[in-house]
């Protein structure tokens, strides 16, 4: 089987998910290329797992301080490169497409009748059972619109319904080794500006905190260490710190709760996705929520002890074996070995 793996490149959770299937596949001597959308090309960075891969323009948003900006978004939407690529990518040598969110492949599938297996967090939407914490209707009509697929696997932090499934969190040995410092605060806030994220740090000079930002390069500000992005630097950062303040991607959070960081997100504003992660974490009781950068929200999270953990898999060779079986409309299977033995907290009631 020859897969081609779409995945898309806004954030970088998406690309994170798609290196842990990269080694899956890799180990499993399957034939997969791999196309990126969403970003500029030369933005792209640890991106060894996925050998020879290409890049389009797809679709995405725009964001300024913070928020999601529809007039920005509609400016840099580039709709006739889309269409091109879409109609140019070469998909008739493909026996299947795997799609986390990605448009340009799973259209160009579409349209020559390839079948597509969405897996993404998008996709977790989708379900009727997962809450979304708004209007959902226009939403989930969107999100089937924006990379269709004939099969959608949502990855969600509990097994709302059975095309659910869990993140994949590799073992870091590294992380799981290593003891919390107690001073020591990751934080990851991508879509903020980067000087309103330094005055909202500057206000606690008794903690370290390593900041990540597409607009850092590696220096230190007294307590304050700013990081360029970096794989390998961010997860040795994550190994010891006591707590993550981050936006509230899935991919993210996934890896706090997977070892025990205790979190406080602040949702990207008019990303309807983050705010359903920042209020479903917030009522599991694994997350703090600030809908702005709040230096009281801080101190109170600087205060809690330590998070709780969840065990997620490591492994994702059984949704690859799936994969390569063909029974993909086997869901039940797929979804019980991968929940089975899987404890999380449930879900309080609205």
């Amino acid at each position: 089987m020859k897969i081609l793996y779409g995945v898309q490149g806004t954030g970088n959770g998406h690309i994170t998910r798609a290196r842990v299937m990269a080694e899956c596949f890799a180990r499993k001597n399957v034939d997969v290329d791999y196309i990126f959308s969403g970003r500029d090309s030369n933005k792209y960075f640890d991106m060894a797992s996925f050998g020879d891969y290409q890049t389009k323009t797809g679709l995405s948003f725009s964001t300024r301080n913070g928020q999601v900006s529809q007039i920005d978004t509609l400016k840099n939407i580039k709709l006739g490169q889309f269409v091109k690529d879409v109609r140019r990518l070469e998909i008739d040598q493909y026996d299947l497409v795997f799609n986390d969110f990605e448009p340009v492949s799973a259209w160009a599938a579409k349209l020559a009748k390839i079948p597509v297996i969405a897996m993404s967090h998008q996709a977790a939407f989708l379900s009727p059972e997962v809450p979304m914490h708004s209007n959902g209707f226009l939403k989930r009509t969107f999100l089937k619109q924006f990379a269709p697929a004939d099969i959608h696997l949502g990855v969600h932090w509990q097994p709302f319904s059975k095309n659910i499934i869990p993140p994949f969190i590799p073992y870091e040995k590294p992380i799981n080794t290593c003891r919390s410092i107690e001073n020591k605060v990751l934080v990851y806030l991508p879509f903020e500006d980067l000087n309103r994220v330094l005055e909202l740090l500057r206000d606690f000079p008794d903690k370290e905190f390593y900041c990540y930002h597409p607009d850092a390069k590696d220096c230190s500000k007294t307590h304050i260490h700013l990081r360029a992005p970096s794989r390998e630097g961010f997860l040795k950062d994550l190994a010891n710190t006591s707590g993550v303040v981050g936006n509230a991607g899935f991919e993210l959070s996934s890896e706090a709760l997977k070892f025990g960081k205790k979190l406080l997100l602040k949702p990207l504003e008019g990303q309807f996705e983050q705010h359903a992660n920042a209020q479903t974490l917030q009522d599991m009781g694994f997350a703090r929520v600030m809908h702005y950068l709040s230096s009281d929200a801080l101190e109170e999270f600087l205060a809690e002890p330590s998070g709780k953990s969840i065990d997620f898999p490591a492994d994702p060779c059984a949704l690859v074996d799936w994969l390569l079986s063909k029974q993909w409309h086997d869901l039940d299977t797929l979804h019980q070995s991968l929940w089975q033995g899987l404890l999380v907290q449930p879900h309080k009631a609205a």
